[in-house]
């Protein structure tokens, strides 16, 4: 049983979970306003257009996806800092976690989906295979977009499972720290399931390495003709800040990944400081590539680049209307 802490350690840790809780909101609510920005362009462009690309139904998957990560994500951290209490009422603790990993899954799919579709959008080889995928990869990706959806299903399925058979257990919560120590040896006891999750990732993560390699190895090669011949493309302009946008994603991936890996070793360790600090990296991801991938899109970045000044202006025009009211 653990023991309580005194009514100092209760301030210290309470003023800390309270800012935690402000960083956490502050970043997930960011996140959540830039990826319904992108479904909601997209959707606008359905309705006009009447139909979708393939790279924009896989935004739309993506958006939709992290928004949904984003605020369940908020719901859970929030309840386990604060509304711990209402959090182990049965099934609420299980339908929350499942439903994180499900949208967890499905938005870290959706996105190396969208990475490798740029890889065989952008990169060149004269491979019979390669040349397949080229021009099969619109009808490839609905198929990649409903089998990503349901293994992140099947994911969350499992974890709503063991999660469930976990707290079926006798759990004594005498304070606060207790019942997130009791998580974590949850975490403990169901390291096979870990193990898929992580070999999951690993996958996922493959896919990426690969996919950067080939555009990167397409780009040397096609700068290295355009040397030779003493010619310019203006395809050039378009490559290189689609390698960008794919190398800064690379390199978020890569961080992403890192944090997996150590949520998995700090659960092992009952690092509880750690694991939260590692969610706030975690959750920076979603908003912070979406961001990216807007700039990255024309379309998107002009739409953005048309709204924040008609925000600003709105504010402006509420602010003057204020000053001529009062006397």
């Amino acid at each position: 049983m653990e023991t309580c802490h005194s009514p100092e350690q209760s301030n210290v840790t309470s003023y800390a979970d309270t800012t935690v809780a402000i960083v956490i909101t502050l970043e997930v609510f960011a996140g959540m306003w830039i990826n319904a920005f992108i479904v909601s362009v997209i959707c606008m462009a359905w309705v006009r257009k009447k139909t979708l690309n393939s790279k924009e139904k896989i935004l739309l998957f993506l958006g939709s996806s992290r928004f949904w990560y984003l605020c369940i994500s908020w719901v859970y951290s929030i309840s386990l800092i604060i509304y711990l209490k209402y959090l182990y009422v049965h099934p609420i603790f299980q339908v929350l976690n499942s439903a994180r990993n499900f949208f967890n899954y499905s938005n870290l799919w959706f996105s190396a989906s969208l990475f490798v579709f740029y890889c065989i959008k952008i990169a060149n080889f004269r491979n019979s295979f390669f040349t397949y995928l080229k021009v099969k990869i619109d009808r490839i990706v609905p198929c990649l977009l409903l089998g990503s959806l349901l293994f992140s299903l099947v994911m969350g399925i499992t974890v709503y499972s063991t999660t469930d058979k976990a707290l079926s257990k006798n759990f004594n919560f005498t304070c606060q720290g207790s019942i997130w120590k009791s998580s974590i040896s949850i975490d403990q006891q169901f390291l096979p399931h870990y193990f898929i999750i992580g070999v999951g990732y690993a996958i996922l993560f493959t896919a990426v390495i690969f996919s950067a390699l080939l555009l990167l190895f397409s780009l040397w090669r096609h700068k290295r003709n355009m040397q030779t011949n003493s010619m310019k493309d203006l395809s050039m302009d378009a490559h290189i800040k689609a390698m960008k946008s794919i190398l800064s994603f690379f390199i978020m991936y890569s961080i992403n990944f890192i944090c997996l890996i150590l949520t998995l070793i700090y659960s092992m360790k009952n690092e509880n400081d750690a694991i939260f600090l590692i969610y706030l990296i975690q959750y920076t991801f979603p908003g912070f590539h979406s961001l990216v991938l807007i700039f990255s899109n024309p379309s998107l970045e002009k739409r953005l680049l048309g709204v924040l000044p008609c925000v600003k202006c709105k504010f402006s025009s509420r602010e003057n209307c204020n000053k001529t009211r009062s006397p």
